[in-house]
């Protein structure tokens, strides 16, 4: 990244977030089995509005909300040890959240225009946790002030702390309480949701494809991946395109979804920017959110579900008949993803603990194999992440999800669009060379997609 791109964004203050009620004392929160696998990576999440949303925030009563806010989620402004069995908790003891005050030397639209993937983390600020965590702030939020008046907020946490779905709940949390309204999705945390103290089923494990994929997948991750650069760039779909591409695949897909339709748009179109290999078949890793599924209500944490889907000459779809084939496979395997498998995933990163009662040790999560991320369960009667109104009226004009420490192929992020309907965005994290590549595929293309983020003028 040039010197010129990193001075647009300057951080100018800091200051502590704390939550406005005392959290009662000894209160602690245990990551589970699963958060602890997620410890290899990061999340940034931005939010970004086209208005103004902030005064002098020492004074706002943004700053009130959050802290109100914050005195919902304890486990949030808590700060990470390690328990006498080797594995982290949180001590939730108001330590508080640190913000950083940000100003971007741009307008808005035209950073949505010009900066790319690598910049836009700049809006994000985080640090890896140090030896000792006892003082290290496991979130971070970076409030960004744009020319002409709009704004993004920036929000960063260790993976093991929180996914994707769980980091947006968050900060819609925090802009229902600004507006004094109830929190129509809250977080559960521990035993008020069902993945917490739940006994190991051994028979689950043994029967199900989930625990081999993970217990492969940790094997591999032992292996170096090459050092490669990736880049990121986001496309977004209008609900028309979408609907055309369909109606295209229609025929013998007349259950797909939007998720079906671009997961395998951009597979195929990735599988042929790879060299060619002996195999004849190429993998998928499909990540989707089992909250619905298994838990209680809205669960606080990480409910990530990673599946294998591997299909022959993925490389050879080159028209409709060719993409009904592999969109049907990926609608096919989705739902053959039922609650046994989550618990077969769930039960043996449960069961990975040593003679002391330790877990596993983390693992590379999204890779070594190209990953597909499916956010379709956050498009309910509108999109979650874009009823994050801090004002009434003013949703988001945009979403963007990083995930830190993405290695091996690559990734997929499929989320809904701030339009609604059947609108789409996608955010693809590749190899630089092949991101460069792939910007030009025909099947992307005909979709009609508007580029942001990606460096490139839209």
């Amino acid at each position: 990244m040039s010197t010129t791109q990193q001075s647009r964004v300057v951080v100018h203050s800091k200051l502590t977030a704390v939550s406005s009620r005392p959290v009662k004392a000894g209160a602690t929160h245990n990551l589970t089995a699963l958060d602890h696998a997620m410890g290899l990576h990061t999340l940034h999440v931005v939010f970004y509005y086209k208005h103004k949303l902030f005064g002098c925030f020492d004074l706002d009563p943004l700053r009130l909300s959050l802290s109100e806010a914050l005195s919902l989620h304890p486990q949030v402004v808590g700060r990470m040890a390690h328990k006498p069995d080797g594995n982290w908790e949180v001590k939730c003891n108001d330590a508080g959240v640190r913000v950083f005050m940000a100003r971007v030397a741009t307008t808005l639209d035209e950073w949505l225009r010009s900066a790319d993937g690598s910049e836009e983390r700049l809006l994000t600020v985080w640090d890896d946790m140090p030896d000792d965590p006892s003082t290290w702030s496991p979130y971070r939020i970076q409030i960004n002030e744009f020319e002409g008046g709009g704004a993004a907020i920036g929000v960063s946490c260790t993976h093991m702390h929180a996914d994707p779905t769980c980091v947006t709940l968050l900060v819609k949390a925090w802009a229902e309480t600004h507006r004094k309204q109830a929190i129509a999705h809250p977080l559960l945390v521990g035993e008020s949701s069902a993945l917490g103290g739940r006994p190991v089923d051994q028979d689950i494990i043994k029967t199900k494809s989930a625990a081999a994929y993970y217990e492969a997948k940790s094997v591999a991750a032992k292996t170096p991946l090459p050092e490669k650069k990736m880049s990121t760039a986001t496309f977004k779909f209008s609900s028309a395109m979408i609907k055309q591409g369909l109606l295209q695949i229609h025929k013998t897909c007349p259950e797909a979804n939007p998720f079906d339709l671009l997961a395998a748009v951009f597979w195929t179109s990735i599988a042929r920017l790879k060299p060619q290999k002996s195999a004849t078949k190429h993998s998928l890793s499909i990540c989707t959110d089992f909250r619905k599924k298994l838990c209680s209500g809205w669960h606080y944490g990480n409910a990530l579900h990673f599946s294998m889907l591997s299909v022959p000459d993925v490389e050879e779809a080159e028209n409709a008949n060719g993409l009904e084939h592999v969109a049907g496979a990926v609608q096919r395997h989705v739902w053959s993803q039922k609650e046994e498998e989550f618990w077969s995933g769930v039960d043996w990163f449960g069961s990975q603990k040593g003679e002391e009662g330790k877990f596993g040790a983390a693992f590379r999560m999204y890779g070594p194999e190209l990953t597909c991320v499916s956010m379709e369960h956050m498009n309910e009667k509108e999109p979650m992440m874009y009823a994050a109104l801090f004002d009434k009226d003013k949703k988001p004009a945009h979403v963007s999800y990083h995930v830190g420490n993405v290695e091996g192929e690559g990734l997929i992020m499929v989320m809904p669009a701030s339009e609604g309907g059947l609108g789409r965005m996608v955010m693809v994290t590749l190899p630089e060379e092949e991101l460069a590549r792939l910007c030009e595929a025909q099947p992307i293309l005909s979709l009609k997609p508007t580029m942001l983020l990606s460096g490139k003028q839209a």
